[in-house]
């Protein structure tokens, strides 16, 4: 039997088994049995039966089994294998395909469509868990579509409808989106008004949602023919992109209008007529109308200009001047249709990127008044009221004279220059416009035929450099750097170098940058030799010292390292030739001694730009510094050649100016590098007198650290502070003595100054930290021991001349603690140090607090202890608000300051540190705020606890406040005024925390304000007197204080109406002149404008509490009645408002 009658009887139920294997053979490669071959070699009757006993066999297995019941049948136990049923289904499958494409015109294909029509079936009810056999079937619809078969459209569209859902589903869909555009025609047969299709218009609408379509080449021509689909689907299609635009990516956008383009560019008659109206001229449309802080201006702006780039074809040119004819005229006009600035801002920008707007239809004379029309309507647009549209219009002239310069006449291109550089370069009333014409400017340099014309004008520009905006003197030096590099004309014909200079040595970093960029190749020519290089730089100093130090900061980001070290070196060649001429020049220089006479002569004996020129050199040695130390061999050399000289300059270069420099350029090198200097530094700073400003020390103190001796600078510091420390009776430190040679005074202020210093500035500040523990902890303990000194000072009746100041002791004390934070954050472990702080509050507690009593002249001992009670406790407390800023301060931290500060208040003079007493609480309350992320960690027992502390403090500060006012009322503004930065702040945080103990803050600042005004209506005598407040002013002291405190802040102002409106709906406001003072503050808030919403709530509250008072007052004194009338007056103007 052959192999085509073996196969034929295999296709049948009975010999099913047959019909498998025959299948399998053809899937493995390595046997020669191919179904393709088979049917292709079997007579058309063969071919018939095949596909007849096909059908019988398909029908048999899918009876048994059917597609929906496949997944359940895997599941359960049935009659029929479900995998033995899909193998059968996908071999059909496969002998359907292999006989389409043996298909042969004049064949009967009734059976073989039977059979596409069951598979047809299988494949729309096929569970998603078989693809390989949906992708048989599916490849068989797709097929039969290209077939151009009978009911070629409902396989077509099934087939398109599989691909466009796979195509959203797979990672990698390429393959897909060429299957998608391979069935784009299948669209054709599609009826677009059809329900049954709703579904595949969806998926069509989504590809646009799709970035792998817009982006994928296939895809854009799918999208594009979507526009050629149905003219209704057009605007469908636009109203999608629209939606989707705020998301799209520039890239995306780009891809979008291109898509755009395409469709326009194809399509004709009623399509093309739809595209230009419903999609590119509303693109327009919106082009001029949005504004330009709406999140798709910048979208549309780039679709529209695409459009624009097309120009110069006789299709885009009629497109633009036909859809812009009805919309871009009357928007320019600034009088009639666009009153408008942004609008006319943006139809400038359209109308100048597109120029010439004409009709190519029309002859040439028609076509050259219609651009003369539209140039001097450009002219008119550079004077537009609005300097937005002024700005547009230059970029638009200069884009215009870059592009046309050869088409139009030299009088309109002189006068649009003279326009701008005459007039909008001077445009006093506009920083904006004066940068535009700058910025602009640079596009028409880069046209060759501007530069004859430019190089006559850019001269009356050069004040601009000291333009007193810092936009403008940037846009000015952009374009002389624009200048220098297309060659248009000499920089510094335009701008004189004296100008150049003078404003590089006052201006900002981005202006002076690029004064450097610009003069680099005349001042350092890296063509030139090295001497040439100094010679400028002596030039340079001469003409602005200033100048030339900023120039070289910024010289290292246009050259290599390498030649900024040759220029440090061949500047010590220059400075050697200043050294005395009875040193060894032989020694001291590199080149011979022709080189250093010129050298010298170059100098000459201005000390002055010898200093500068060892500026420059520290200068040049920092910015290379990070570039020496990865090259080793480089650094030595450079230490070497510098450590040789050091001595001699130090002793010939003795200026103040000299002396700074040669101390920095020393702290760059090590010890052994310039061993005379580094040996005399510590004893420098042991011989400073006390007093000395830190400039006089700060660089030794710099070298010290750089060394890596900040050891012995502690060490030094130590020293000083324990000898300054009164004796305990005759024991002394013999060990102390034996190490210090010099036989030399204490100088314990002195050392409190070197503490400041290393402490407050970066790198030292490191440097000691990195010291090993022992120094620190030695220091720490000393300086806690000066709490004796001063609690001497506070208790003693008189001074001892031969114990150190007051002012030393505090300074000591203040820096125990603060030193204590620093050794906190430095630990990795335990809370020793901020323990210290705490033992520290308690000793403030202890000691300092009593002597905390008022004055009264009386006691001459407590007039003098008071006032420094209270600076050592103001004092401390201000380090404690700035351990809690650095988030060093743990919750028993936080409980110790609180409970001092409790003391504090408690005490007869406690009011006075109120100012002092208010940061801390903000720091606290804001360590809860809910973005803090200590405040996260926190359990929320003791959160309750902290913060109803706080708010029991501030409550008592208020009460002292308002005590102090009532008592000694000058002394009490003057306490206010003192506590408004603290009182704004805290109650900043109280407002953002929602937490219930702080809740009780507004609650205490309501109630203070309404009992302060309550009384001060009761005392009312006259019905005169009713006054309505218009301002904080015509408010009682406190109540001015807080309610100016409040309203500075629009969240504070919205959180204290919250409390009034709470107040009053929980009546505990209730007689008429606590409404009346409730009144009363919400006009002064009404007053200022803010939260109308919370205002217009609480004067609902009002309303309701006055009605009930109505009756009783009328009936009462007339004061009662005036005062009532008078809240009802305040009460309708505000409701009516």
């Amino acid at each position: 039997m052959s192999k085509r009658e073996a196969f034929l009887s295999a296709a049948c139920k009975e010999n099913v088994e047959d019909f498998l294997h025959f299948i399998q053979l053809h899937k493995d490669k390595a046997e020669p049995f191919d179904v393709e071959e088979v049917v292709q070699e079997m007579p058309r009757n063969q071919r018939e039966a095949l596909w007849g006993k096909l059908v019988s066999l398909l029908q048999d297995v899918l009876q048994e089994l059917p597609p929906d019941r496949w997944e359940e049948g895997m599941e359960v136990e049935s009659n029929a294998d479900p995998k033995h049923v899909m193998a059968v289904v996908d071999g059909v499958t496969l002998v359907a395909t292999v006989s389409l494409n043996v298909l042969q015109d004049g064949d009967t294909y009734k059976s073989l469509l039977e059979i596409v029509h069951q598979l047809h079936g299988v494949l729309m009810s096929l569970p998603d868990s078989e693809s390989p056999l949906q992708l048989h079937i599916h490849t068989l619809c797709e097929a039969w579509w290209k077939k151009g078969l009978q009911e070629r459209e409902k396989f077509g569209r099934t087939a398109l409808l599989i691909s466009l859902q796979k195509s959203f589903i797979l990672k990698k869909p390429g393959v897909e989106i060429q299957r998608v555009w391979g069935l784009h025609d299948v669209l054709l047969s599609i009826d677009y008004t059809s329900e049954d299709n709703k579904q595949i218009i969806d998926l069509l609408l989504q590809c646009f949602h799709r970035p792998i379509y817009i982006t994928n080449d296939d895809g854009k021509r799918f999208l594009v023919f979507l526009f050629s689909w149905n003219i209704d689907f057009i605007w469908v299609i636009h109203g999608t992109i629209k939606n989707q635009l705020e998301f799209y990516s520039k890239a995306m956008t780009s891809n979008i209008t291109e898509i755009y383009f395409r469709a326009w560019k194809k399509a004709s008659g009623d399509f093309l007529d739809t595209i230009e109206s419903s999609c590119i001229q509303d693109f327009m449309q919106n082009a001029i109308l949005l504004h330009r802080a709406s999140p798709v201006h910048a979208k549309v702006r780039q679709i529209v200009s695409y459009f624009h780039t097309r120009k110069g074809c006789n299709k885009v040119d009629k497109m633009l001047y036909n859809l812009y004819k009805p919309i871009l005229w009357k928007a320019l006009n600034v009088r009639m249709q666009a009153p408008n600035f942004e609008v006319r801002a943006n139809a400038t920008l359209l109308f100048t990127e597109a120029f010439p707007v004409h009709d190519p239809d029309q002859n040439n004379q028609n076509i050259d008044e219609a651009i003369q029309k539209q140039l001097d309507t450009t002219m008119g647009l550079l004077d537009d009221p609005h300097p937005a549209v002024r700005s547009n219009a230059t970029l638009g002239v200069c884009k215009i004279l870059a592009k046309c310069w050869e088409l139009l006449p030299p009088t309109i291109i002189t006068d649009f220059l003279k326009k701008l550089v005459m007039e909008l370069a001077a445009d006093t009333s506009s920083p904006d416009v004066r940068c535009s014409v700058f910025k602009c400017l640079s596009i028409v340099l880069d046209n060759a035929l501007c530069h004859p014309l430019l190089e006559k004008l850019l001269p009356t520009l050069k004040y601009s450099l000291h333009d007193n905006s810092e936009k403008v003197r940037t846009a000015f030096l952009d374009m002389l750097i624009k200048v220098k590099a297309v060659r248009a004309a000499k920089f510094w014909d335009i701008c004189s170098m004296d100008h150049l200079l003078a404003r590089l040595a006052i201006d900002s970093h981005p202006v002076s940058k690029r004064i450097v960029d610009l003069l680099f190749k005349s001042f350092l020519p890296v063509n030139e030799s090295e001497r040439e290089w100094c010679c400028r730089c002596i030039t340079l100093i001469q003409m602005n010292p200033m100048a030339a130090r900023k120039f070289y900061r910024f010289a290292h980001k246009h050259t290599a390292p390498t030649n900024i070290i040759k220029l440090m070196l061949a500047i010590r060649r220059v400075l050697n030739s200043c050294i005395q001429t009875d040193c060894d020049l032989s020694e001291l220089n590199d080149s011979n001694k022709e080189n250093s006479v010129a050298e010298h002569a170059l100098l000459g004996k201005d000390k002055a730009v010898a200093s500068s020129l060892l500026e420059v050199v520290v200068i040049l040695w920092r910015s290379v510094e990070k570039a020496l130390k990865h090259n080793e061999e480089a650094q030595k050399y450079t230490f070497a050649k510098f450590g040789h000289v050091m001595s001699k300059y130090f002793s010939t270069f003795e200026d103040e100016r000299s002396t700074v420099a040669l101390i920095q350029l020393a702290s760059f090198m090590p010890p052994s590098a310039v061993p005379t200097f580094s040996c005399g530094v510590l004893s420098r700073l042991r011989k400073m007198d006390s007093g000395v400003v830190a400039t006089q020390y700060g660089q030794l103190l710099d070298c010290m650290c750089s060394w890596g001796q900040a050891a012995n600078i502690l060490e030094l510091i130590t020293d000083w502070l324990t000898e300054a420390l009164p004796k305990q009776g005759n024991k002394t430190n013999t060990s102390r003595k034996v190490r210090i040679q010099e036989t030399m005074e204490a100088k314990p202020d002195l050392a409190l100054a070197y503490l400041e210093y290393l402490f407050s500035h970066t790198s030292p500040r490191e440097e000691v930290l990195a010291l090993s523990p022992g120094p620190l902890k030695q220091l720490h303990t000393v300086l806690g021991n000066w709490k004796t000194v001063l609690y001497t000072h506070l208790s003693s009746t008189s001074e001892d001349p031969k114990s150190p100041s007051v002012d030393v002791a505090l300074k000591a004390f203040l820096y125990y603690s603060r030193l204590g934070a620093h050794l906190q954050h430095n630990s990795s472990e335990g809370r020793d140090y901020l323990l210290s702080v705490e033992n520290v509050a308690a000793w403030v507690a202890e000691r300092v607090l009593p002597f905390l009593a008022k004055t009264d002249g009386d006691n001459e001992d407590l007039d003098k202890s008071q006032p420094l009670a209270t600076q050592i406790t103001e004092s401390f407390l201000t380090v404690c608000r700035d351990i809690l800023l650095v988030g060093l301060g743990d919750e028993t931290f936080m409980g110790q300051i609180l409970h001092l500060c409790s003391l504090i208040l408690l005490s007869e003079a406690g009011y006075l540190c109120i100012p002092a007493i208010l940061p801390i609480l903000k720091e606290v309350a804001d360590s809860y705020a809910p973005e803090n992320q200590q405040a996260q960690e926190r359990q929320e027992d003791e959160t309750t606890v902290i913060l109803g502390v706080v708010a029991n403090i501030f409550q008592k500060i208020i009460e002292l406040l308002a005590c102090r006012l009532r008592k000694e009322p000058e002394e009490g503004k003057l306490l206010c005024q003192s506590a408004v930065p603290g009182l704004t702040d805290f109650l900043q945080v109280a407002q953002t925390l929602e937490m219930a103990p702080l809740s009780g803050v507004f609650s205490t600042v309501f109630a203070i304000i309404i009992v302060e005004k309550q009384r001060m209506l009761q005392k009312i005598t006259h019905p005169e007197e009713v006054i309505i407040p218009e301002s904080v002013d015509d408010m009682p002291p406190l109540s001015s204080v807080l309610l100016s405190v409040i309203l500075k802040s629009p969240s504070v102002t919205r959180a204290f109406l919250t409390e009034v409106g709470s107040s009053l709906d929980s009546e505990a406001i209730s007689t008429l002149t606590e409404l009346a003072a409730v009144l009363h503050v919400l006009a002064i808030i009404r007053n200022t404008g803010q939260s109308k919403a919370g205002l217009k709530s609480a004067a609902i509250s009002v309303q309701q509490q006055l009605h009930k008072l109505a009756v009783t007052s009328v009936d009462s004194r007339d004061i009662q009645r005036v005062v009532y009338e008078s809240s009802v007056k305040t009460l309708n103007e505000m409701l009516d408002s």
